[in-house]
């Protein structure tokens, strides 16, 4: 009985790492189904793109780099792909220079290809630009003064998707979106809402990393967005959803795993701890 008591109390912590590595591996190889509650917000940010019809235009910010990768790139995608199957038109763009687009390029080629969409007549990267005020106030009189040109360097008039987009008039700007989505990892969403919302009447939705979705919350519920996805548990929602088992789906079932696993070791050791100092 104390040899047990002392391997509780006392459980080397090379088993404990053996332990979490295999419940983190495991469940990777076996795809678990976990059940899933979406939160009003992540239904909502959803339900925006699902309401949008062909040859509606969204707009699409990433704003966030790898290290946020495992919490956002799985809702970019989900988004990509609903507006893919209806036949959305998709602008993306970046506050980021090399980190934005290095994750934004990635999905876009990578759901573009999946739906057959062509370059320059379904969707524009039109990359990036610094400073992100005078971007934001320059998108509200043509898209032309921020992004003369696309991230390949032609001219954005140049392409059949933007002669398609702007409608009755030359100039392309937010009265023409229907939508922008922003994949947020930092402070460019709250310039997003300050600016662009607040001036434009534009109609945003966000995707978040945990860590900054308490301050986003408070444009939710002043109903300045229609709708928030956040950190992981937000991008799990997010695909359930869409009916797919992606990334976040992946990560967030080892997660639970782990969680679990550490839960066990904890109340093992204070067991054995307490019933040790019970017997003496």
């Amino acid at each position: 009985m104390r040899a047990i008591l002392d391997f509780l109390a006392l459980i080397d912590r090379r088993i404990i790492y053996a332990v979490l590595i295999f419940a983190i591996i495991l469940p990777l190889f076996l795809k678990p189904t976990l059940p899933s509650s979406p939160t009003k917000e992540v239904i909502e940010a959803y339900n925006a793109v699902e309401s949008l019809k062909e040859d509606d235009i969204i707009l699409i910010s990433t704003d966030y780099g790898p290290s946020a990768y495992p919490e956002l790139q799985p809702v970019l995608e989900v988004v990509l792909e609903q507006s893919f199957k209806k036949n959305v038109k998709v602008l993306l763009m970046t506050h980021w220079q090399f980190e934005g687009l290095i994750v934004g390029i990635n999905a876009i080629e990578k759901v573009a290809k999946r739906y057959n969409k062509v370059y320059g007549k379904d969707y524009l990267i039109l990359g990036f630009k610094p400073g992100v005020l005078g971007v934001m106030i320059g998108l509200s009189e043509d898209f032309r003064k921020v992004f003369p040109t696309d991230y390949y360097g032609k001219p954005i008039d140049s392409y059949e998707i933007y002669k398609k987009l702007i409608k009755d008039d030359t100039v392309l700007n937010y009265k023409d979106i229907n939508l922008l989505f922003g994949f947020e990892a930092g402070a460019t969403g709250d310039s997003w809402v300050q600016i662009v919302q607040a001036r434009y009447g534009v109609k945003m939705a966000f995707a978040v990393t945990a860590v900054m979705a308490p301050g986003y919350f408070p444009y939710y519920q002043a109903k300045q967005i229609v709708g928030l996805v956040g950190g992981l548990k937000g991008a799990f929602d997010y695909e359930s959803l869409n009916k797919s088992k992606g990334l976040a789906s992946l990560i967030m079932i080892s997660q639970v795993v782990v969680h679990s696993v550490i839960l066990v070791f904890i109340l093992l050791g204070n067991v054995g701890f307490i019933i040790r100092r019970i017997l003496g």
